[in-house]
């Protein structure tokens, strides 16, 4: 049997007005609450969550806000919810200066995959959804292309 292919680079969705969230090693219905609080609290109008791994999740909010205002909204999740890995990942986004969620497989882990939606789902959901059809597009031409090159 063929080995599926693994390709050695992560593609992800990476910008300063798109509030996301990475939670590593959290209960679904953890990352929901926290996902409706902040909505709610901050007026973001609708949400997705996708799973990444297993209680691995990704949450993308709908309406777009400025990176003061992001930062402070993903701050504000790390703080109140005590999620210390959480926290990490909004400090490593700060150094950036722009916050990113992979899209692509990463080693043996398939793409993220949508679990639930919530609210609206225009704007920066809609903008998200469409760049990782592309990726999703991308990565499909290449495993095809590799199935090709080993079977010559």
């Amino acid at each position: 049997m063929q080995e599926k292919y693994h390709p050695k680079f992560i593609l992800g969705y990476s910008d300063m007005q798109t509030v996301k969230i990475d939670f590593d090693h959290t209960p679904y219905q953890t990352v929901k609450y926290w996902a409706i609080r902040a909505m709610n609290w901050f007026k973001l109008q609708g949400f997705i969550i996708f799973k990444s791994s297993k209680h691995n999740y990704h949450i993308i909010f709908c309406r777009r806000v400025s990176w003061r205002q992001n930062m402070h909204i993903v701050a504000w999740v790390a703080l109140e919810s005590h999620t210390q890995e959480l926290a990490t990942w909004f400090i490593m986004q700060c150094i950036k200066e722009s916050s990113t969620l992979r899209i692509s497989p990463k080693g043996r882990k398939s793409s993220p995959k949508i679990v639930h939606r919530y609210g609206r789902q225009d704007r920066q959901i809609q903008s998200f959804l469409q760049y990782r059809k592309k990726i999703k597009k991308i990565f499909r031409e290449l495993s095809s292309t590799n199935e090709e090159e080993t079977k010559i």
